[in-house]
């Protein structure tokens, strides 16, 4: 580990921002570390199997969802990176091309993988509501990389924008949606238009840093208390979820697609993270945690695309032994909790020798950076 540790030291420009690529790997750590541990499944008879929620049962597990649903932290380093990017170079069409395929490729393996365990599943008898079930969960990350390479795509028309309009735009969207829906009586489909205005606010207050916005510690400290504050009043106030992942069940997710109370905490965290990028990027400085950052960042968005297939494939193999504690059973108890946390490691090493295969190949195309 140290010869690793030493190369990727003397590999790492001068001029790295080692502060913002800590950020995204927490981020990812957060929103791997999430879902496994609010995704569950329920065996139930003739092979039924239902997609579950611990929080839909045990609220007291609420406050979690406020440290691992690190999105907006993401979109956030993905604007500053996409408009570091995006100034050095001149042709800015092949630019996007190469960067949105680039995001796009790791999918290929994934659906496919999929795509043959589902008719797998299929023409082995079991229910269309138990692959479903299966299948939806591994590939729900799509959806989040269909957003972030449009805004990828768009950047070079964004730089041209100033960031704070866009975000207070952005903002402004997503109140008028909410709005409309929620006290107006409007047709729920209108919510989809937060998909992208919702994860936008981040991903411009990123590109705004690139750009020397946001550089006092005073703006940080704003944006925290102010994106605190907002949730606070729109959970206590107006009734929003006070969860900030989806519960299953729930008549309202604050995620799908987003809400004006996730869009105000993701301001908060884009707060946080400025205030503690200088301590990341000192930290950073130590070489061995330093390769495992930069290691982590190489396969970002292989690592997310993948992670849900983990815990997917772990219970597939399961179906065939009925209930399984903290695999495929009812989270209803919090015994459920220590029962998944036991199965994280099987969790983490199935994504683990993924993440390894492709390091050994020297595949880093998805890098994000």
């Amino acid at each position: 580990m140290a010869s690793v540790a030493a190369r990727i030291e003397a590999a790492t420009p001068a001029g790295r921002d080692r502060g913002m690529d800590a950020l995204r790997a927490l981020a990812i750590l957060g929103v791997v570390a999430g879902h496994w541990l609010v995704t569950a499944w329920v065996h139930g008879p003739a092979g039924k199997v239902y997609v579950s929620s611990p929080l839909s049962y045990l609220p007291a597990l609420t406050p979690l969802s406020w440290v691992l649903q690190t999105l907006a932290v993401f979109f956030f380093v993905g604007g500053y990176a996409a408009a570091r990017s995006l100034r050095s170079v001149t042709d800015r069409p092949a630019w996007v091309r190469a960067r949105v395929g680039r995001l796009l490729r790791p999918v290929v393996p994934l659906a496919l993988l999929w795509t043959g365990i589902a008719v797998g599943m299929a023409l082995h008898g079991l229910p269309e509501r138990a692959v479903r079930s299966l299948v939806v969960p591994a590939v729900g990350p799509l959806w989040f990389l269909a957003v972030f390479a449009a805004l990828n795509a768009a950047t070079p028309l964004l730089l041209r924008l100033r960031p704070g309009t866009v975000a207070v735009s952005a903002v402004v969207v997503v109140l008028v949606v909410d709005a409309a829906v929620f006290s107006q009586g409007g047709p729920d489909w209108l919510r989809w238009a937060n998909l992208a205005a919702g994860w936008l606010v981040p991903y411009a207050l990123g590109i705004g840093w690139a750009d020397g916005a946001l550089a006092s510690r005073r703006a940080a400290a704003g944006l925290l208390a102010g994106g605190v504050a907002g949730t606070a009043v729109l959970v206590i106030g107006f009734g929003y979820p006070a969860s900030m992942v989806g519960v299953t069940g729930a008549k309202v997710s604050n995620l799908g697609p987003p809400t004006l109370a996730v869009v105000c905490f993701g301001i908060a965290q884009v707060g946080l993270a400025l205030l503690a990028r200088e301590p990341l990027a000192r930290l950073m400085r130590r070489p061995r945690i330093w390769a495992v950052v930069a290691l982590a960042n190489l396969s970002a968005m292989t690592i997310f695309l993948w992670h849900q297939t983990a815990p997917a494939l772990t219970a597939l193999a399961a179906l065939r032994f009925g209930d399984v504690p903290g695999l495929l059973a009812p989270p209803t108890e919090p015994l459920w909790v220590l029962h998944r946390l036991a199965w994280l490691p099987v969790f983490a090493a199935l994504l683990g020798t993924a993440w390894l295969s492709r390091l050994r190949r020297g595949r880093f195309d998805d890098r994000v950076s």
